[in-house]
């Protein structure tokens, strides 16, 4: 088996194997898909008798991570057809993929799963439900003052400047946006007869809503993974001192595999050094590390973890540690 990543001129190959395994997915909605967001994702795909048997797609994204611009991939359409299942395809194509975003320095990775359990095993833990604000005209109407519309092209600049305002006033990690976010949002809303509705009031803008006929899909779950364990706890900020060695273990990337000093205080915020085996407080596992550090699970919750083990001390420092547990990540593709 060889893993491949395609050229961008041979991303339009996978659309055979998207419309197989997704047949839920309208023909609209793939054709903004693969006009749209393959433009500028990464692509990874296993062969056999000349034909794409399994796929990854990595769709890029600009993140914020408590107010710092950080780049991220999002996991998406991970698909091996029927009777090529049961290989380890799937496994194969996620371990180069986390490896290869690890080696171009992105702190972590998310994913929307068909179910948890199937990537639980590599260490992705689930941290947010999805929110999404869906128009009800009743609501709306009923407020004199509210003026309702359709988000056109021209407005994406403003919208994007307002809630990128309010997003980093409210949240430790989100998709940073622009109005090239919103007018491909647009499209893809537009892709299933759907539309953004600008909400308007005496002093602007006030928020917005997303319609499409028929009923509203419940908020799916979104998992993470860390990738750089030091550039992701470098990321963080703290409730006080605080002054910790521990070992990380991670089965799928192998430089994750350290022993690390964590220090800093509430004002300097993470800072990190090598520390000696021999002077580790405890162990944490990837996994673990993921649920702590985006507010999953707390301190006591890892530590009843497999794999995890931590002294009386280093679980107080440990709490010290402020979770990024303000998540906003609404994205579908």
């Amino acid at each position: 088996m060889e893993i491949r990543k395609l050229k961008k001129e041979e991303h339009l190959k996978t659309r055979a194997l998207y419309e197989e395994v997704f047949n839920e997915d309208s023909k609209g909605f793939v054709d903004y898909y693969f006009s749209e967001k393959t433009k500028d994702n990464v692509i990874y795909v296993v062969e056999d008798e000349g034909e794409i048997q399994a796929m990854l797609h990595l769709n890029p994204y600009t993140v914020m991570v408590n107010g710092v611009e950080k780049k991220a991939h999002y996991i998406v359409a991970v698909a091996t057809r029927k009777e090529y299942r049961g290989r380890g395809f799937m496994a194969s194509l996620l371990k180069r993929a986390l490896n290869d975003m690890y080696v171009d320095g992105e702190n972590f990775t998310f994913l929307m799963p068909a179910a948890e359990a199937i990537y639980a095993p590599y260490d992705f833990r689930t941290v947010y439900e999805q929110k999404i604000s869906y128009y009800d005209s009743d609501k709306c109407e009923a407020d004199e003052k509210l003026k309702v519309r359709a988000l056109q092209d021209e407005d994406c600049d403003v919208l994007a400047a307002w809630a990128e305002d309010t997003l980093a006033k409210s949240m430790d990690v989100y998709v940073k946006r622009d109005g090239d976010y919103y007018r491909r949002w647009i499209k893809e809303c537009r892709s299933d007869g759907g539309k953004l509705m600008l909400l308007e009031n005496e002093n602007g803008i006030s928020d917005f809503r997303v319609w499409f006929p028929g009923e509203n899909e419940e908020g799916a779950k979104i998992m993470t993974r860390i990738l750089d364990v030091r550039r992701m706890l470098m990321s963080l900020r703290l409730r006080e001192l605080l002054c910790v060695c521990f070992r990380v273990t991670d089965p799928i990337i192998e430089d994750n595999n350290r022993c690390l000093v964590l220090t800093g205080t509430e004002n300097s915020g993470s800072m990190l050094m090598d520390g000696k085996m021999e002077n580790a407080e405890g162990e944490i596992t990837i996994g673990a590390l993921t649920s702590l550090v985006f507010g999953a699970k707390n301190v006591d919750e890892i530590c009843k973890e497999e794999g995890v083990h931590m002294t009386e001390r280093m679980k107080e420092e440990m709490k010290k540690i402020i979770p990024l547990s303000k998540i906003y990540l609404n994205e579908v593709v």
